[in-house]
């Protein structure tokens, strides 16, 4: 089976408190991109096999076969090889590796039928990364707590252009969270992004590109290229690098 684990791009991202546990509570908007993706293939073999190619993937193991024991652990299911064609950016803010892992849990699912259920498969996506549940559903999320908790909004992009820079630049969630001083927004991010596209501009926020841009000013310089170039709303995904805009 061949599944394309695709993109997201955060639209406003604000960091709201940190917690006694050390994680931090964020709210979000989390827009699937469908045309950005890695590719993903699992059939099932007679050894266990992880594979990749394309972008270089760091550390020894891989969410995907974290997601495959996880399974495994609870089914018996067949040894499989996994190969991950890489395209998403690392460490850019596109949450690719956490598409990757919850398109394992989804294509190894259907492969062996193990009639998982949504909710079912979105608390093992839970257990491999606070992003992963949202790529189960694959549809915009409103995201809480440190992202597991997401609600539904009725949100259509699909009449605009997304384009993207991608920065050859890695930043670390740990490093990212290091510049943060959470606080309250004065107008809740669900309120905001129901006014017109055009007000984006002004209100929604992403919190890292305060910190980004103050490290890494280039970062900020292709921002305002977008706007110069004609985009109505640019920001910075995620905890970063990549930045993109949305054109008519």
């Amino acid at each position: 089976m061949i599944v394309y684990p695709n993109a997201k791009v955060n639209l406003g991202l604000n960091v709201l408190k940190r917690r006694e546990d050390r994680y931090h509570e964020i709210s979000s908007i989390l827009y699937p991109v469908k045309n950005l993706s890695d590719i993903l293939e699992i059939i099932p073999a007679d050894v266990l096999l992880f594979s990749s190619s394309g972008i270089s993937i760091p550390g020894e193991e891989n969410i995907c076969m974290k997601a495959y024991d996880l399974l495994k652990a609870d089914f018996d299911i067949p040894l499989v090889k996994i190969h991950l064609h890489k395209q998403i950016p690392i460490g850019a803010g596109l949450g690719g590796g956490s598409a990757d892992g919850a398109f394992t849990l989804i294509a190894l699912n259907r492969i062996f039928d193990l009639r998982l259920s949504l909710d079912q498969l979105e608390k093992y996506a839970l257990r491999l990364g606070a992003d992963c549940p949202f790529f189960i559903e694959n549809r915009p999320k409103h995201v809480t707590g440190i992202g597991e908790k997401m609600f539904p909004v009725n949100l259509d992009l699909s009449s605009f252009e997304l384009r993207f820079i991608f920065p050859e630049l890695h930043i670390s969630t740990a490093e990212a969270y290091s510049g943060i001083t959470p606080q309250l927004p004065m107008i809740n991010l669900l309120d905001l992004i129901v006014q017109p596209i055009e007000s984006w501009k002004r209100n929604v926020k992403n919190d890292f590109e305060i910190p980004a841009f103050t490290k890494y000013p280039k970062l900020k310089v292709m921002k305002e290229q977008l706007y110069a170039d004609g985009a109505i709303y640019a920001s910075m995904s995620g905890s970063g690098s990549v930045l993109y805009g949305i054109f008519s």
